[in-house]
């Protein structure tokens, strides 16, 4: 089966479209038709695969996502050769991440759930930046040092900046096979075995759910991953800078490679592991219950970054991550 990527043809949208074409006599590979979204962040993600392949959409997001998410849904369903009605389930990012970008996706999805009677597939927004990074950067490196690997598994932390001098944490396990065997099958039950990491969807493993975390706190994660974090992923690189203690020697990738076409690529894990919930069953998920500081706390927080590393002393919001608590208010 070869495939082709191709532009955007004329849209303006900056799509990227993998077009399959199979060689005469050889067995179709079934395509379940799929669409999954996020707008988690101030970016958004839109992705689709039908008939004519697989569409990936990464656009700008923020405040423009309430207006721009349906068209662009259109857009990529059309390029993708599928209509709603032929949909076997709609997937979307329930972070977490911005509280109005998740009500977005969220209320998005379960109208589309509803009124087509289709399911939902969940995706945890922070999986998405991990799976962008593995497949962009650390695949590569991480495979060729496979045989340095204790279970065939790598450890990738997730940092994003959630505002307010906070950080959104996760830590994942991907699980891959031998590249010298060239079996290409999944290891992750035996991972997960070994590990004691809990189940994802596909090769991943959850280390340590999303949580939200002080600075202080998760320079303690960093620090009690050191030794085995493979690679660190997200947007708080670039947010704290210097601020954040990264392990020395272990990879880093700050901006996201493509993240809508890592999103379909759960959406499809999702999928044949059989998560797919009612639309009534799938909700956002919020780990903060303030969404904003006063003015003197923005103040306060502006001051103690400006202080040298050495005056800086440990961080007074240090208190642990708070659990995941998914479709509480915000």
């Amino acid at each position: 089966m070869a495939e082709t990527a191709m532009g955007d043809q004329g849209s303006g949208t900056g799509a990227q479209l993998t077009a399959r074409a199979f060689r005469p006599g050889a067995p179709a590979v079934p395509v379940v038709p799929l669409l999954a979204f996020d707008t988690s962040t101030e970016h958004m993600a839109v992705a689709a695969c039908g008939p004519r392949g697989e569409v990936a959409m990464d656009l700008p997001g923020g405040a423009a996502a309430s207006a721009q998410l349906l068209p662009q849904i259109q857009a990529a369903l059309q390029q993708a050769g599928i209509g709603l009605q032929e949909l076997a389930a709609i997937a979307f990012g329930m972070g977490p991440g911005a509280f109005t970008g998740l009500r977005t996706s969220c209320a998005v999805a379960q109208g589309l759930g509803f009124g087509l009677a289709r399911p939902l597939l969940p995706l945890d927004s922070l999986l998405a930046v991990a799976e962008d990074a593995w497949a962009s950067t650390f695949q590569c490196s991480m495979k060729r040092a496979l045989p340095a690997t204790p279970g065939r598994a790598a450890r990738i932390a997730v940092a994003m900046d959630a505002r307010m001098d906070e950080i959104y944490g996760a830590v994942y396990e991907h699980a891959f096979a031998s590249v010298a065997d060239g079996s290409g099958a999944p290891v992750a039950d035996d991972v997960a075995a070994a590990t004691g990491a809990q189940v994802a969807a596909g090769p991943w493993r959850i280390v340590r759910a999303p949580a939200l975390y002080s600075l202080a706190a998760w320079n303690e994660v960093l620090g009690e991953e050191a030794n085995g974090l493979r690679g660190l992923a997200g947007s708080a690189l670039a947010a704290f800078g210097a601020r954040l203690r990264l392990p020395p020697g272990v990879p880093a990738q700050a901006r996201e490679q493509g993240r809508a076409a890592a999103l379909l690529r759960l959406a499809q894990q999702a999928w044949a592991a059989g998560a797919a919930v009612d639309a009534a069953l799938a909700l956002p998920l919020y780990l903060r219950d303030k969404v904003a500081l006063t003015t003197t706390e923005r103040a306060a927080v502006k001051a103690a970054a400006a202080l040298p590393a050495d005056l800086r002393g440990a961080d007074a919001s240090a208190a642990p991550g708070v659990p995941a608590r998914a479709g509480s208010a915000a």
